[in-house]
């Protein structure tokens, strides 16, 4: 049996991914699996699925395009933007030229079923797969259903959800409220594991973790906000900032001018970052839909900085779901770019409230779903045996 996951290529994408081929293997040892994400997000995927599978999945990319929308402009001033419009007729291009890419690959691997994760690269494989009669299984994570998730769900066979089914308008009669497939190691840990976690990566263990993410590409206003407020958070406790790549090398050098004790910094961490979050008493993310279940399964105090910035508010959505039964605490974007003491402010007092804590990261984990990559699995292996 041949199974095809596609994906974006970003750590949202690619780890459920993860999750659910080992929930696979588990269940059939025989299965043949193999990975495609689009061009630019290729290094990164191919580490990832290294680390995870040691070079036993096959991983690779084809081209694909986006249609470039933002939640904070109106129509007319996309059209108004060159490099928005441009980048937008150049995709088109990139789009045709994956459906032929994608009609040729899928020719000589045909697979049983196409896993489509999301992201805009599993638009011109999707519909290639309709073409050839492959059937196709799609997931969505964001309660804001995506452009490429409504386009291809006209042609799912199944589709499985990362937020209850009230969210989305998809046909109830195919879709499941599976939540979001997570690897095990995402559980609660007690105080002596976070402790022990602490140790083993080389932390202060007496003294409190806070793990600031914004995700594989990083998040600048969220990198800057804590840079410029590294000094006063240093003074109460220990800071890992994961910058992201991209902006790494200039953070590196800002930091090291100022030699903080007790901070930390990391471009990107594969394979282990399951172990950063578990052993921090807070974590400050983004809110992605995959990064979201992750600290809701370790039942983590959590403080998101959702950008409200990308295409339909779908980060903002996706904190608000949290938020609306105080799981988590939300801090503007565009407000710490002006004043990153806003969110300094939230870190020292939510460390400082040990019953606040507790109170949050009980609400946080009900929105847990374990067994998300199992029931991910059985779907896409019932499509398959079809």
């Amino acid at each position: 049996m041949k199974i095809l996951a596609v994906g974006g290529g970003s750590g949202g994408h690619v780890l459920p991914i993860v999750a659910v081929f080992k929930s696979l293997l588990n269940k059939n040892k025989d299965i043949q699996l193999s990975f495609w994400c689009d061009k630019k997000f290729g290094p990164q995927a191919f580490k990832i699925m290294q680390s995870e599978f040691n070079g036993n999945i096959k991983v690779s990319t084809i081209y694909s395009g986006k249609f470039r929308r933002y939640n904070h402009l109106t129509f007319f001033q996309h059209l108004a933007i060159p490099s928005i419009v441009f980048n937008n007729i150049i995709d088109m291009f990139r789009i045709i030229m994956g459906i032929i890419q994608s009609f040729c690959k899928l020719i000589i691997e045909r697979p049983d079923v196409i896993f489509c994760k999301g992201g805009f690269v599993c638009v011109p494989v999707g519909l290639t797969a309709y073409i050839l009669r492959i059937p196709i299984v799609i997931h969505d994570s964001d309660a804001h259903a995506g452009l490429a998730n409504r386009i291809l769900s006209r042609f799912a066979k199944r589709i499985a959800t990362g937020a209850p089914l009230e969210f989305y308008n998809y046909p109830k009669d195919i879709s499941t409220y599976v939540g979001i497939p997570i690897k095990k190691e995402f559980k609660p840990y007690n105080l002596a594991e976070r402790k022990e976690l602490k140790k083993v990566l080389g932390f202060n263990t007496s003294k409190s973790l806070i793990v600031v993410t914004g995700g594989g590409l990083g998040a600048a206003r969220l990198n800057n906000a804590i840079v410029k407020e590294a000094s006063k958070l240093a003074k109460k406790t220990q800071i890992l900032l994961i910058s992201g790549m991209g902006q790494y090398k200039e953070l590196k050098e800002i930091t090291e001018t100022k030699k903080i004790k007790d901070f930390y910094l990391e471009g990107f961490i594969a394979g282990n970052m399951w172990q950063y979050l578990a052993a921090a008493d807070i974590v400050i993310a983004r809110a992605g839909a995959t990064s979201n279940l992750e600290l809701s399964s370790l039942a983590k105090p959590t403080i998101l900085v959702p950008n409200a910035r990308l295409t339909g508010g779908h980060q903002l959505k996706n904190a608000q779901v949290y938020a609306k039964n105080k799981a988590v605490i939300i801090v503007s974007d565009d407000e710490i770019e002006d004043n990153p003491n806003k969110l300094s402010n939230e870190i020292l007092k939510l460390i400082s409230n040990p019953k606040k804590m507790e109170e949050m990261s009980g609400k946080f984990v009900k929105f847990a779903k374990p067994k998300a990559a199992d029931d991910m699995a059985s779907i896409i292996l019932e499509i398959a045996n079809k």
